[in-house]
């Protein structure tokens, strides 16, 4: 089962030639990601937080222009040991044509010790239900 949000494109996040700047993509990504995360792991402090972005990537198919709103599905497309690759299907929420598509791998990190550490068995069964073949 995959995640959605709704985001509602505010002026700021648009450049000079009136669409939606490259950047922004990657912040909605980031709600995405944080709002998929906290729901997952049935904490929404970051005191526990144990994840490290490592890579992300974004690919763009259409504008999208101020005003408008767009839907962020969110699901899991690999899960390995100790990190898990995370897809992101950007629409626009009126017309459902796709806008932009992105990755994260997420590595589950210990930070005090400043390591990786294996993905505990009650996250793994909460990403695996979240899991679709992109």
């Amino acid at each position: 089962m995959s995640h959605e949000m709704n985001v509602k494109v505010r002026f700021c996040e648009t450049d000079a030639l009136g669409h939606v700047n490259n950047t922004s993509y990657f912040i909605y990504m980031e709600e995405a990601r944080v709002e998929f995360l906290n729901q997952h792991r049935g904490d929404s402090s970051t005191e526990d937080w144990k994840f490290i972005l490592v890579s992300t990537n974004c690919d763009f198919h259409a504008q999208v222009y101020f005003g408008e709103s767009l839907t962020v599905e969110t699901f899991i497309k690999k899960i390995g040991t100790k990190s898990f690759v995370m897809c992101h299907r950007m629409r626009n929420a009126k017309n459902g044509t796709l806008v932009a598509e992105g990755e994260s791998v997420i590595v589950y990190f210990n930070f005090k010790e400043q390591k990786s550490e294996q993905i505990p068995d009650e996250l793994r069964k909460a990403l695996e239900e979240s899991f679709q073949v992109s």
